[in-house]
């Protein structure tokens, strides 16, 4: 992947995971990153694994003066912004008859107005530098399936893939392309601290196994490169066929 020299990127939940490996492969690629994450143990040895070509901030990236902290970092160090990875998510699971109000508001507040909000302050960014951005979202299988648990947290995957597309009429017109990623399973830190995690997935995936952190970070650079250039305002599932089938992780082996 090239076309990244001198770019300049924000990405979100990038402690660990996905967004970690997202930071490593755009700097790689030659790309400046400003990243976040809310755990501050987690941004300080994700700078020191990345290097100088990276700045951490920390802080809930729901938050409007984190929000305004990025921003304002990218225009006080590099005088413009390129790019924006909303990776940042969190996951509460709880049934639909006992989910409470906190979980839900909290869910949507970091899935949902988080990116919206780190979205819309980029977006002012790109239009008044007059360069061509790019702003990706992350969605996941889950805003496609249900999946038992996951209601709230589906519905905000969901709403994120009509955010890119509502996007494609308010910010075309500036250059700026917005899509989103739908991973599925994917083997992380914290997903493979379920011992049966890699078992289970390997064994309903139509590939054969999960993801892996690099194969997500690779659609994303796809995605944010000169060569998407004229796809906006669509969604690209990465699930080694899963939602084609979609067997529930649930399902014993038998069935």
């Amino acid at each position: 992947m090239n076309g990244f020299n001198e770019k300049v990127a924000i990405v979100t939940g990038a402690g660990q995971g996905i967004g970690l490996e997202i930071c490593r492969q755009l700097i790689k690629a030659g790309a400046y990153v400003i990243f976040n994450d809310q755990d501050v143990n987690l941004a300080e040895q994700a700078a020191h694994q990345l290097g100088s070509n990276s700045i951490a901030i920390a802080g809930d990236c729901s938050e409007e003066n984190i929000i305004d902290q990025m921003i304002r970092t990218a225009i006080d160090q590099f005088n413009h912004l390129d790019i924006v990875i909303a990776n940042a998510g969190i996951t509460l699971y709880g049934p639909f008859l006992s989910y409470t109000r906190e979980a839900f508001d909290r869910v949507m507040a970091v899935n949902l107005a988080g990116s919206f909000f780190l979205a819309q302050q980029a977006a002012l960014v790109m239009k008044k530098t007059a360069r061509d951005g790019s702003i990706l979202l992350m969605s996941s299988v889950t805003g496609h399936q249900a999946h038992k648990n996951l209601t709230a947290y589906g519905m905000s995957k969901a709403a994120l893939e009509m955010l890119a597309k509502g996007l494609v009429v308010e910010l075309s017109e500036y250059g700026i392309t917005v899509n989103a990623i739908a991973p599925g399973a994917t083997a992380t830190e914290r997903t493979l601290e379920d011992a049966d995690y890699e078992k289970t997935w390997s064994r309903i995936t139509p590939l054969g196994r999960p993801a892996t952190v690099s194969e997500i970070a690779g659609t994303a650079l796809f995605l944010v490169s000169g060569s998407a250039r004229h796809i906006t305002g669509q969604t690209l599932v990465v699930d080694g066929g899963w939602t084609s089938v979609s067997p529930s992780p649930y399902a014993s082996e038998d069935e």
